[in-house]
């Protein structure tokens, strides 16, 4: 199977392409994450209600297609979401397909116990998290090896001083605003920052978030006020200026 993307290549069996430098030494124990005691009942009701759970039951089965399918379904997506959260497209899809190699020797004790696209993005929420682990402490070598004040402000703050060092005076066309949204969307910690790309991109419920971050509904919902409230004092200038 190739995928169209270039950097997701053929999966299988006995595939052992990984990212090694992003690979959790608890693989095994982040799987018991996902394979807690799920009753009958609860496995039947997801068959019923989402295709996607019906296709991976094909993929438990061996169906190379199947697998095919998820992954031509889900490719964009996961990788967008990763994207955000990594900030290196690259390094994105390297990730995207670290998910898809989880979920396909995962694949013999699949159960559904939630939506296949929960299932997929609470996968990718721990790979994603052992990724960002490793460029943070990357970069704290890089900071203790540079002189200091030579390293960058965050984001916003560079493309402001590119703007002349001020607030933006002129309506910003579409292309612009996005990248002052992607870069206020960076300045987020990491759990803000993934509930954000979820609620926003995958419009999933707080309980379908919370099952992905193994956090309350309650703790989402606050976690994403928090969020739009940083959010919006970052864009504020932006938007007035509009």
């Amino acid at each position: 199977m190739f995928l169209k993307r270039p950097r997701i290549t053929r999966i299988s069996a006995n595939n052992k392409t990984n990212p090694s430098c992003f690979h959790s030494r608890n693989s095994r124990a982040l799987f018991l994450v996902f394979f807690v005691a799920i009753s009958d009942s609860t496995a039947e009701r997801f068959t019923l209600q989402d295709p996607d759970v019906r296709l991976m039951l094909e993929v438990r089965d061996d169906s190379a297609a199947a697998f095919e399918q998820l992954m031509l379904r889900y490719q964009n997506r996961l990788i967008g979401v990763l994207d955000h959260l990594v900030g290196r497209h690259d390094l994105a899809e390297d990730l995207a397909q670290e998910v898809f190699l989880r979920v396909y020797r995962a694949r013999k004790r699949y159960v559904p116990g939630s939506k296949f696209s929960t299932w997929l993005f609470t996968i990718a929420n721990h790979v994603a998290s052992n990724a960002l682990r490793t460029l943070a402490r990357r970069a704290e070598v890089n900071v203790s090896s540079t002189p200091s004040g030579s390293h960058s402000a965050n984001p916003l703050e560079s493309m402001k001083l590119d703007a002349s060092g001020q607030m933006p005076t002129r309506l910003l066309d579409r292309a612009e605003m996005r990248a002052v949204v992607r870069a206020a969307v960076a300045t987020l910690n990491e759990r803000q920052r993934m509930a954000v790309l979820l609620s926003k991109f995958e419009h999933l419920s707080y309980v379908e978030i919370g099952q992905i971050m193994d956090l309350s509904p309650q703790a989402i919902k606050s976690l994403l006020s928090r969020a739009r409230a940083n959010l919006h004092d970052l864009l504020q200038p932006y938007i007035e200026s509009g």
